[in-house]
């Protein structure tokens, strides 16, 4: 079987009957191996909304234009003369 027949980290060679659980309790303790540490970058963006005031002033100027127009007002009066044309009198008859 293939399974059987892979390699035990260079311990094949202690024997047939030795595999790598036989060697768990042998009594020796083994220094732990520290390993190179692996960076894990994160990138995170962070929004932040600043509000800036920009002061707006708006001035009205008002311009009153005066455009002068003449109407002309006309009057009128009216006058009544009498006037007596006396031709004599009636008397001159008599």
């Amino acid at each position: 079987m293939l399974f059987n027949r892979r390699p035990f980290f260079g311990m094949e060679q202690a024997g047939p009957m030795m595999g790598p659980d036989m060697f768990d309790n042998c009594g020796c303790q083994m220094e732990p191996i520290i390993e190179q540490p692996i960076e894990r970058c994160v990138r995170r963006d962070f929004c932040h909304e600043i509000q800036h005031v920009c002061p707006i002033h708006t001035r009205i100027i008002n311009n009153h234009i005066f455009r002068h127009t003449y109407v002309p007002h006309y009057t009128c009066s009216e006058e009544n003369i009498c006037s007596n044309i006396d031709q004599g009198s009636c008397c001159q008859f008599r």
